[in-house]
């Protein structure tokens, strides 16, 4: 605590200048320029918004006054270099005994704590790769999961800033402008799909890192068109898949190669691998879909084993998911009718569909079955549960029972497996009827797991209202239909 009258030594990060206001200072030419058609653009193009929120800040991370800061420590959360070293000293005690209970953190994990004394609200604790050049892409996996897991930490919790530590300590011996593409593209990314809640995120660097990052920032950030078409030769020539996580190219082929044939030993196709990637786009969907009613029909005959049919639909799954991960989808995302919120009564994961958000009839639903895929591949390997908002649904807002019937059968088995409960939030009378048809006769070990949710009163006995982000249409409809009592609940922002 500060003496009485003293000035503190935290800094509020609000009253630091953001990336895009540096450059507006620095520069006489606007960011309106025009911009030429032919001029090819960058895969990180120019965005007002995004490089608004980036902060760089030649300091310690401990003073920052961020909703977060991000400590970097070894597995036993006991590293001692100079940013762990500055937290603990101004944290206080309480954050050893703190960390005591957390035993450890595997690297690339994120683990919360209380900020204590510090500014900050929490201390995200993460651990980066130890760095050796013939581990090299087990390190850049690493340190991306590092990245990616304290952001998503961060939106779990609604934090509004976010302040970085240089995650790859020098004695871990990561060198230092391959590690900052890689935390730069994986932070760029992150905001662009998943980043509406947060406001800031602060690169807090070192005098020796501060240049490095001041290079490389105008690559993932430029501050305007000329910035970006400057910046465009000097990108690497691996990027990152959409979500910047780097891309292995052995594995690439591994899951590409003949993912049309259903066994070496089974039936052979002429086709060469060109061929056989020529219709991931537009008609993708209508291809896997034919496949998994081949495999059905050689299953009927007796000429394909369930084991095999199991590793082709694996096959056909990862074709969707690597898809996904390269496909611009920002369009879909930008629709916000899938997103994850809070824990269930039984702490589970709980995701999030507002009907009335899907424009059936105006989007490509091929797209949309690779945005539910890019969203829901990680959340689906632990239990959660779905809260579907049927609320104030128009006829061109119903899912097709054809399109939920493809997409049931292209998932992955872990979907199914780990998905622990639907609630069907304000159904119609229509609605019923017709998900017991879906459920009866088209899927099978779904019926059991459907619950009808006519007011979310009966929704928070399961989900405490805390834990769900409500569109406010959905909290007004419910007033209205069933009492004033659920309008005390304070909307969430506008989805």
């Amino acid at each position: 605590m500060d003496p009485l009258g003293a000035p503190s030594q935290f800094v509020d990060v609000d009253t630091l200048p953001n990336w895009l206001e540096w450059y507006e200072a620095d520069n006489s030419e606007t960011l309106s320029e025009k911009f030429q058609d032919e001029v090819i653009r960058s895969p990180f193009p120019f965005n007002k918004d995004l490089s608004g929120k980036v902060i760089l800040w030649k300091g310690d991370v401990a003073l920052l006054n961020c909703t977060a800061i991000v400590n970097t420590s070894n597995e036993n959360l006991t590293d001692k270099n100079p940013v762990s070293e500055s937290i603990f000293m101004l944290a206080g005690p309480d954050l050893k005994e703190e960390l005591q209970k957390l035993k450890g953190c595997r690297t690339g994990e994120a683990k919360l704590t209380k900020g204590f004394n510090l500014a900050a609200r929490f201390i995200i604790h993460t651990v980066g790769p130890k760095y050796k050049s013939r581990y090299r892409t087990a390190a850049e996996s690493s340190l991306y999961s590092c990245y990616r897991n304290v952001l998503q930490l961060a939106t779990e919790q609604a934090m509004s800033s976010v302040g970085f530590c240089v995650i790859n300590s020098a004695k871990r011996g990561y060198p230092l402008e391959d590690a900052t593409h890689i935390a730069l593209r994986t932070v760029r990314r992150f905001l662009e799909i998943h980043g509406e809640t947060i406001e800031k995120v602060v690169f807090a660097v070192s005098e020796l890192e501060e240049a490095t990052y001041r290079k490389l920032l105008p690559l993932y950030f430029p501050r305007s068109l000329k910035e970006e078409s400057q910046s465009l030769p000097y990108l690497p020539a691996d990027i990152g898949n959409a979500e910047g996580e780097p891309v292995v190219p052995e594995r690439q082929i591994r899951i590409s190669e003949k993912p049309g044939a259903l066994d070496d030993n089974l039936e052979e196709e002429d086709e060469g691998l060109g061929a056989d990637l020529s219709f991931i786009g537009s008609h993708a969907f209508a291809r896997m879909e034919g496949d998994v009613d081949k495999q059905r029909r050689l299953i009927l005959q007796g000429q394909l084993s369930e084991a095999a049919l199991q590793k082709q639909h694996q096959r056909n799954y990862n074709r969707w998911l690597c898809q996904a991960r390269a496909e611009d989808l920002s369009d879909i995302a930008s629709l916000k009718a899938l997103y994850q919120t809070g824990v269930d009564n039984c702490g589970r994961t709980v995701m999030v569909v507002v009907g009335r958000n899907i424009p059936v009839t105006l989007i490509d639903m091929d797209k949309a079955l690779l945005y539910f895929i890019h969203v829901m591949d990680h959340i689906a390997v632990k239990e959660y549960v779905l809260v579907y908002f049927h609320t104030l649904t128009s006829e061109y807002n119903h899912l097709d029972s054809d399109f939920l019937k493809k997409l049931y059968d292209v998932v992955d088995i872990k979907y199914k497996r780990n998905l622990k409960a639907v609630y069907f939030v304000h159904p119609t009378f229509r609605s019923k009827v017709s998900t017991w048809f879906f459920t009866t006769f088209s899927v099978s070990g779904l019926k059991d797991k459907i619950h009808h949710v006519d007011s979310l009163h009966q929704l928070f006995a399961a989900i405490s209202p805390e834990q769900i982000d409500f569109p406010p249409f959905v909290l007004e409809y419910d007033a209205r239909e069933n009492g004033p009592y659920y309008a005390s609940y304070p909307p969430s922002p506008d989805l």
